[in-house]
């Protein structure tokens, strides 16, 4: 079924938006997929807040335009699902990763965040970002490990002075 100007438009604006929010972006080809395992790929993709969608080329060409995701435009060739992180800069990254370990027809062909375009061979770095929580959690511990090293430092002035007078204490006893 073809699509209509108005179809044409409301997919651009779609995918504009969601790409104006999005942290990071990777295409990659889906080309030998069965419609079970591309269902299978959007169900992931949703469990891990990715926005995941097939666009034309030359739409996607336009809906990223004005975005930070402008620099993907010139690897547009062949059947692309493009997949936008939502919540974090990985998680496309990781679904598409995970996938493609089980399905070996999924290729990545482009990543890109902040506006700077990736080798595919970059997927394992981006992949590897900690989520928010995790970040989070690594920034509270970091900001922990220096109280915790002065209250141990602290507690051990009077345990030292404890074991001295008791040493004292014993020698003369003795």
């Amino acid at each position: 079924m073809a699509l209509t100007f108005e179809d044409k438009k409301k997919i651009v604006s779609e995918v504009a938006a969601v790409a104006s929010d999005a942290h990071s972006a990777v295409a990659a080809e889906y080309h030998g997929l069965s419609v079970v395992e591309m269902t299978e790929l959007r169900v992931k993709a949703r469990e891990g807040g990715v926005y995941l969608r097939v666009v034309k080329n030359n739409l996607a060409k336009l809906a990223l335009a004005d975005t930070d995701f402008a620099c993907m435009s010139d690897g547009f060739v062949g059947p692309l699902v493009l997949a936008f992180s939502q919540e974090d800069p990985g998680a496309a990254a990781r679904v598409l990763k995970d996938f493609a370990k089980e399905h070996d027809k999924l290729e990545v062909k482009m990543l890109s965040v902040g506006g700077e375009l990736l080798a595919a061979s970059e997927i394992d770095r981006l992949a590897k970002l900690p989520t928010r929580d995790q970040a989070l959690a690594i920034l509270a511990a970091t900001f922990r490990a220096p109280v915790e090293k002065l209250a141990r430092t602290l507690n051990e002035v009077p345990g030292k002075l404890v074991r001295t007078v008791a040493a004292v204490r014993d020698s003369k006893a003795a």
